[in-house]
C-alpha cells in the first residue's frame, strides 16, 4: 500500500512539473508567424486620400500603405511583400481581434477606450485640425482671421461638434456647416467662406494637388496621434513593430519617411540631429 501511494505520489509531482513546463515555455509570437509566412497581412482602408486610396492602376497608396511597407522591409528586406486586406474603420479592431490581419494602419486615432482593446504601436503621424486660405484672400494667416473676429465665416464639414471645434479657434467666427469636404472647399473657393477648417493632413493633401491656389493659416489645434495598431499580449509583435516605425521616423529607412511625407503632405522633414538621440535629450 505505501509503495502505491508513493507511486502515486511520484505520478502526481511529474504531472505538475511537466504543467510547469510547458507553462513556463514563450507563446509563439506573431512576429515568429509572419516570417514563415513570407508575407506581412496589413488591414487598411482604400477610400481616404492621402491615407489609403486607390490611383489610377487600381493599386493601393498613401502614407497608411507607405508605413505598412516600412514595417514588410523590416520584415523580409522587400516591402513588396505585403498582402492589404481593405476594411472598413468599424472593422479596424475587430480583424485584430480575430486574426484576420497580423496589423492595422488606417489613420487610428490612439484613445484610452481603444487601448483597452488593442496595443498600439508608437504615432507615425499627429493630425490636429487647421484652417486653408486662399492664397490671393483677403487674410494672410490665422492671426488676420482671429482679429476679424464675427466678420469671418468659416466651412466646416457637418457634426455635431463642429461650431464648438471651430470656436476653440476663432471664438467669434460664424461657422457654415457643409454635408462633404468637397463642398467645404468650394465654399471657400466661391468666396462664401474666409477659411476652411478640416484636418491638417486633408489641407495639406489638397494644397500639394492644387499647388499656388490656398495655404495654410499656421495654427493646428486638436492634436490627435495616429498609430497602428495590433493584438494585446504579444510584447515580441510589438517591440518589432515599434523598431520598424521608430527607424523609419529617425533612423535607417529615414529617407523613404521623408521622401512619403513630403509627397502626401507636401513637407520636407529635417533629418533626425546626429550626435544624442532626440528622445532622450
Amino acid at each position: 500500500m505505501f509503495s502505491q501511494c508513493r507511486f502515486a505520489a511520484v505520478l502526481a509531482a511529474a504531472a505538475i512539473l511537466s504543467t510547469t513546463a510547458a507553462e513556463a515555455q514563450p507563446a509563439k509570437s506573431k512576429l515568429d508567424d509572419v516570417l514563415s509566412r513570407g508575407r506581412l497581412v496589413l488591414g487598411t482602408g482604400s477610400t481616404n486620400a492621402p491615407w489609403h486610396f486607390k490611383g489610377a492602376d487600381g493599386k493601393l497608396q498613401g502614407f497608411d500603405i507607405d508605413m505598412g511597407r516600412v514595417i514588410a522591409k523590416a520584415l523580409f528586406g522587400d516591402p513588396e511583400k505585403i498582402e492589404f486586406v481593405t476594411q472598413s474603420s468599424d472593422a479596424r479592431i475587430p480583424n485584430i481581434t480575430t486574426g484576420k490581419v497580423d496589423i492595422t494602419c488606417q489613420f487610428m486615432t490612439v484613445t484610452g477606450e481603444r487601448a483597452q482593446q488593442v496595443a498600439f504601436t508608437i504615432p507615425y503621424y499627429r493630425e490636429g485640425v487647421g484652417l486653408m486660405l486662399k492664397a490671393n484672400g483677403s487674410y494672410a494667416d490665422y492671426a488676420a482671421l482671429k482679429a476679424a473676429g464675427s466678420s469671418v465665416t468659416i466651412s466646416v464639414l457637418q457634426n455635431v461638434y463642429a461650431e464648438s471645434m471651430v470656436h476653440a479657434a476663432l471664438p467669434q467666427a460664424k461657422v457654415d456647416q457643409y454635408e462633404s469636404v468637397d463642398l467645404i472647399y468650394q465654399a471657400l473657393e466661391s468666396g462664401r467662406a474666409d477659411a476652411a477648417a478640416t484636418d491638417q493632413s486633408s489641407i495639406a493633401w489638397f494644397m500639394t494637388q492644387n499647388p499656388g491656389r490656398y495655404k495654410d493659416a499656421g495654427y493646428g489645434w486638436n492634436p490627435q496621434s495616429y498609430s497602428c495598431a495590433v493584438a494585446r499580449g504579444d510584447q515580441d509583435w510589438l517591440n518589432f513593430v515599434n523598431t520598424a516605425l521608430h527607424e523609419a521616423m529617425t533612423g535607417v529607412e529615414f529617407d523613404f519617411y521623408a521622401a512619403s511625407f513630403k509627397k502626401w503632405f507636401g513637407v520636407d522633414l529635417a533629418p533626425p540631429q546626429i550626435g544624442i538621440p532626440v528622445e532622450f535629450k
